[in-house]
């Protein structure tokens, strides 16, 4: 049985490497996406207008400080939230116009691993249950072939078989999150969204934990959303690199293009802050670029470009005016009106 899945999957890696010489649709596209929330302060502008273009078998790292709009922006694309004005696409298929069978199927290929690897499981349910529960929903192979899945899935993020009848809270945070990876990967998706999946982790743990994400993705073709507010893990784990600053994606390039070059006095600023014992072998000897102020309120964010009133190079253009992402380089846009000379 086991033999059987993985030349399932293996089968998968190579229609996902064949597409991508073919003319097909982006895995998931964002168009113009925004997000807002009405509160009784008033309204806060979550996202505004945010493109992202995620092909099949990539990684995308999204960085920014706490309350930039990146958790909101999982939870769009996942559908627990619907989008304000703008377009989902996944697989060229617009999310919001779905019908219930088209959205079961979306599901399937769709799935997240959240940031807390404890509230995110049933502490009611066994962990073989829990991860047996989305073959069940949709219809995966009988009882046999269940339990069969189950067994394969612990073995591969490394937890023993006799844990399928344990619970949530008889396991270290590392292997819960274990867990979420192996339930996320249960029904074999195209996407992962990981949201802040091993911040909550100690550092040794949050290796093996990235180590395991990067083996999934080489063996199987996964394409990950990989949200974090820790640069160098984005590095690690990143093709490209997206950030976004107050609800907007102010830059997008390679991965390591952002961290040679960053053109953005924002992403600059994130960069600068690594810390120094990591910044001086990446960066040099640059030195550190110290923000003033707080980061502005969504519930009135600055007219022009929104990190105008923390720029140490803003002008009166950066007040009156919003800049658009323009291309930089091969693969690299900046929204900024004096990054590009």
């Amino acid at each position: 049985m086991n033999a059987i899945i993985e030349n399932h999957l293996t089968t998968n890696v190579g229609a996902i490497h064949q597409n991508a010489t073919q003319n097909v649709p982006p895995l998931l596209e964002l168009k113009r996406l925004s997000k807002i929330f009405t509160t009784d302060a008033g309204q806060v502008h979550a996202l505004s207008s945010v493109d992202l273009v995620l092909q099949r078998g990539e990684t995308l790292g999204l960085v920014g400080e706490s309350g930039c709009g990146k958790s909101t922006l999982a939870r769009l694309i996942m559908a627990l939230y619907p989008p304000s004005a703008g377009e989902i696409l996944f697989d060229g298929k617009n999310i919001a116009q779905s019908d219930k069978a088209e959205r079961l199927a979306r599901h399937a290929r769709l799935q997240m691993v959240f940031q807390d690897p404890f509230s995110s499981l049933n502490p009611r349910q066994s962990i073989g249950r829990t991860l047996e529960e989305p073959l069940i929903v949709h219809r995966r192979g009988d009882k046999v072939a269940r339990k069969a899945r189950v067994s394969w899935l612990l073995e591969r993020v490394g937890l023993h078989l006799e844990s399928a009848w344990r619970y949530p809270h008889e396991f270290s945070g590392g292997q819960r999150q274990r867990i979420g990876i192996a339930r996320a990967l249960a029904l074999r998706p195209d996407l992962i969204v990981c949201d802040e999946a091993v911040s909550a982790l100690d550092v040794s743990i949050r290796a093996q934990i990235l180590n395991l994400l990067l083996d999934l993705r080489a063996a199987y073709g996964v394409a990950y959303l990989f949200i974090s507010h820790d640069l160098a893990v984005v590095r690690h784990m990143s093709d490209r690199i997206a950030v976004m600053y107050l609800g907007k994606v102010v830059e997008q390039a390679p991965s390591e293009n952002i961290w040679r070059a960053p053109l953005h006095p924002y992403t600059q600023a994130l960069m600068s802050a690594i810390p120094s014992p990591h910044r001086k072998s990446i960066l040099g000897n640059k030195k550190r670029i110290i923000l003033q102020g707080d980061l502005p309120s969504p519930l009135n964010p600055p007219s022009g470009c929104r990190f105008q009133t923390r720029c140490p190079y803003a002008e009166a253009r950066c007040r009156a005016e919003e800049p658009l992402l323009q291309a930089a380089d091969k693969g690299h846009t900046v929204a900024c009106h004096f990054a590009i000379g």
